[in-house]
């Protein structure tokens, strides 16, 4: 019965965290640094905020090899959840990685009931302790056909009630166990279920133990090769979505090409010689030397939209609003309340936290709706030549 009463926690705990891993893998923008949700993004920003910040300060560096370990460990949890495969082992899995997410992501929300990860910490916990329950699972397939190939019949537990185990024991008399000398007759010291329980089969348990591990093992390498093929998939089908769709991201904001990491060394000159005698074109002015670092071309944030970009300054994650023609406002998309990565809504006009609900205006960065305590942090932005500049 705990099996079958696991098995909807099982599904939703599995398909979520395979779901979870492959996502990471089908988005590109997931390992682009200069995409604000990448995982670069994410350590940076846990950097900030986690109580393990001196831990991840050091993972940043490696912050690609961190996002590969994280999808392929919730593929591998969730995988091994649905099929029923090292149950436990696979519970204890999503258990860390859960734990993880909450020190990084969550563990600032308050109440700390909406912070999604330390859910999903206790929600494994009636798999660690029970397993798949031997409903549907590649284990309890391997322990039977271990065990058959023994000479051994299934290992099947069938409740039965102890009046029933009165009626067929020979020492049963009154209330009485004439095997115990006279002593009351009840479950825990029965000699009838005792014996019954340790009748030796006709294999030494090690041998079934041993097979039932080694079919553990096949049906183990069966799932991964299913599970590394449908990550391939994935992997190869959001790299070609991902040349149509380079974003990535929430707000469907495109991420601007950097310039040179330094300040700007462009002359953005104007054209024309302006020197024939008598010629009606005016002198073309030099356009004025912009100070800064190129983030890319206008062209690139459409009136009414955004796009994103990395601070050069800071190596936060930006953000560019295009709310009127010829006016540009950049800001640090970090949410000031926990970090996480505000998102754009073009019909709203206004940046969104996607964590706790913040929101900012879309012109200025002031918040409207808190929790975050103040607006987001504003970024000098020009736009010369057709490229745009910060500072």
């Amino acid at each position: 019965m705990a099996g079958w009463a696991l098995l909807p926690l099982r599904l939703f705990l599995g398909g979520t965290f395979v779901f979870a891993g492959l996502q990471k893998i089908a988005n590109p923008g997931f390992f682009d640094r200069s995409n604000p949700t990448s995982i670069q993004a994410q350590l940076a920003s846990a950097a900030r905020v986690s109580p393990i910040h001196g831990l991840v300060a050091h993972l940043e560096p490696h912050a690609v090899a961190v996002g590969v370990v994280m999808a392929l460990g919730e593929i591998a949890v969730g995988a091994g959840t649905l099929a029923g495969l090292w149950s436990r082992v696979a519970a204890a899995g999503g258990m860390l990685l859960s734990f993880g997410l909450f020190l990084t992501v969550s563990f600032h929300s308050s109440p700390y009931y909406t912070g999604s990860d330390i859910v999903f910490v206790f929600a494994w916990t009636p798999l660690l302790v029970a397993g798949a329950g031997g409903v549907l699972s590649l284990d309890a397939l391997a322990r039977d056909m271990a065990r058959a190939r023994s000479g051994v019949g299934p290992a099947t537990t069938v409740p039965i009630p102890f009046e029933v185990v009165q009626r067929v024991c020979g020492s049963y008399d009154a209330g009485a166990c004439r095997a115990l000398s006279g002593a009351p007759c009840e479950p825990a010291p029965c000699p009838y279920l005792r014996v019954g329980s340790v009748t030796t089969p006709a294999a030494g348990p090690g041998d079934i133990d041993r097979r039932t591990f080694t079919l553990q093992g096949m049906f183990a390498a069966a799932v991964a090769a299913v599970a590394l093929a449908g990550t391939g998939l994935a992997a190869g089908l959001g790299r070609l979505g991902g040349k149509s769709h380079p974003s990535g991201t929430p707000s469907g904001s495109s991420p601007l090409t950097s310039g040179a990491s330094g300040p700007t060394g462009a002359t953005g000159t104007g054209t024309g010689s302006g020197t024939g005698s008598g010629s009606s074109t005016p002198t073309t002015t030099p356009v004025k030397k912009p100070v800064g670092t190129r983030i890319g071309a206008a062209a690139s944030v459409p009136v009414g939209g955004s796009a994103t970009f990395q601070d050069p300054r800071s190596g936060d994650p930006g953000i560019i609003v295009h709310p009127d023609a010829g006016t540009f406002a950049a800001f640090d998309a970090v949410c000031p309340h926990e970090g996480c990565i505000v998102a754009y809504s073009p019909p709203a006009g206004r940046f969104i936290c996607p964590c706790h609900g913040s929101q900012f205006n879309g012109k200025t960065g002031d918040v409207l709706q808190g929790p975050a305590p103040r607006g987001l942090g504003r970024i000098p932005v020009e736009e010369s030549a057709g490229d745009l500049y910060v500072t």
